[in-house]
């Protein structure tokens, strides 16, 4: 029972790293395709939030790549190693899994949730990327407030 429980909590924590890399995925290519002049609109009026997705925007190609590669990068590595690790405790287990095919098939399953959730995040990033920066400008707004440390210091 023990080794069921750690395979699920495995599991679980398999598909938060991979809704991890999805997630800031939709954040770096809503970088890319947002525009400017609404969050210059509202950051005239002080809107919360409004000033950091100014940044955000004029910074794309920074978010995008930290976004999209480092934490992709991250995110892809974890998940692998998470899927191995869960393939090794099966295999403990069970004993009769065929390490390979199972590897193999752990793969593939990480590899299509990855791909397939990226590709959905994409359009939902491009066809609503105004929204999306401007909640994560939001995000960005309370933790400039809270802890004192400005993220696009010395960016325009």
């Amino acid at each position: 029972m023990q080794a069921v429980n750690n395979v699920i909590v495995a599991i679980i924590l398999l598909m938060v790293i991979i809704f991890l890399g999805i997630f800031f995925d939709i954040i770096g290519t809503a970088a890319t395709a947002a525009e400017v002049p609404p969050f210059n609109a509202r950051a005239a009026k002080k809107v919360l939030g409004a000033r950091q997705a100014v940044k955000i925007v004029r910074n794309a190609d920074i978010v995008a790549n930290f976004c999209n590669d480092v934490i992709g990068d991250i995110a892809g590595t974890l998940s692998g190693a998470v899927g191995a690790g869960i393939i090794i405790s099966l295999t403990n287990e069970l004993g009769r899994l065929d390490l390979v095919l199972a590897g193999a098939i752990m793969t593939s399953l990480i590899a299509a949730l990855t791909v397939g959730g990226k590709a959905v995040g994409k359009s939902v990033a491009v066809n609503n990327a105004n929204n999306i920066i401007f909640r994560v400008a939001i995000i960005l707004a309370w933790w400039e407030n809270i802890s004192g440390i400005e993220v696009f210091k010395n960016r325009g």
